[in-house]
């Protein structure tokens, strides 16, 4: 029971005195987790976004801690979350992705928030943290009611001379290699897709 209320407390820190109390002898662990596998089955990457709608800092600042708590080798925490809602650099990275694609369009999709994950180079499960990283992100995103999608590109952008001095005038030192962009903002209209259904045998047993 102790157990039980330690992990409900987790995700009901907005209750307090008698009413938690009553929301603790009620809580069902199972019902949070069919919350979160919901999550991760509702989730849809956007490729539309709300230019002009900047979401609130604590939600930007939710969808990143969420980020650091990704699995990591050995618990190293190899990667690196650089929060871009600079209008300025958001169009400079655009700028910078777009070319590596060989166009003129906005990569990012209108997109105002830049979630850029970095991962150290030195650390031999670095490729693997980092994708960790931005899938905490994009789930994150949804749980908080903001649309997210992966844009690739950020290893070719961090590896050019334009890109390392971005990093340095981040104060960002080291190996360092662009795993993602996780572009966040709120959807436009119509810009959330239904899930494709599932491919045959994508689940196999053996047993």
């Amino acid at each position: 029971m102790q157990a039980q209320r330690a992990d409900a407390a987790a995700v009901l820190p907005c209750l307090s005195g008698s009413l938690a109390c009553m929301c603790l002898d009620n809580f069902k662990p199972e019902d949070n987790m069919d919350k979160v596998i919901e999550t991760m089955k509702t989730r849809r990457s956007v490729r539309a976004f709300d230019p002009d709608r900047m979401p609130e800092r604590s939600l930007i600042e939710a969808v990143a801690e969420a980020g650091t708590y990704a699995p990591t080798g050995r618990g190293a925490q190899s990667p690196l979350i650089v929060a871009v809602t600079s209008k300025a650099v958001r169009d400079r990275l655009s700028v910078f992705n777009a070319a590596v694609m060989g166009t003129e369009a906005d990569p990012f999709y209108g997109a105002p928030v830049v979630l850029v994950v970095l991962a150290d180079r030195t650390r031999p499960t670095y490729l693997y943290d980092g994708s960790l990283v931005m899938g905490n992100l994009m789930n994150a995103a949804h749980a908080l009611g903001l649309g997210s999608c992966w844009i690739h590109r950020a290893r070719e952008v961090f590896d050019s001379e334009e890109g390392k001095a971005m990093l340095r005038a981040w104060g960002i030192e080291g190996d360092y290699e662009g795993i993602g962009h996780c572009v966040l903002g709120y959807p436009r209209e119509g810009a959330v897709k239904e899930a494709a259904p599932r491919k045959e045998g994508y689940v196999r047993f053996v047993e």
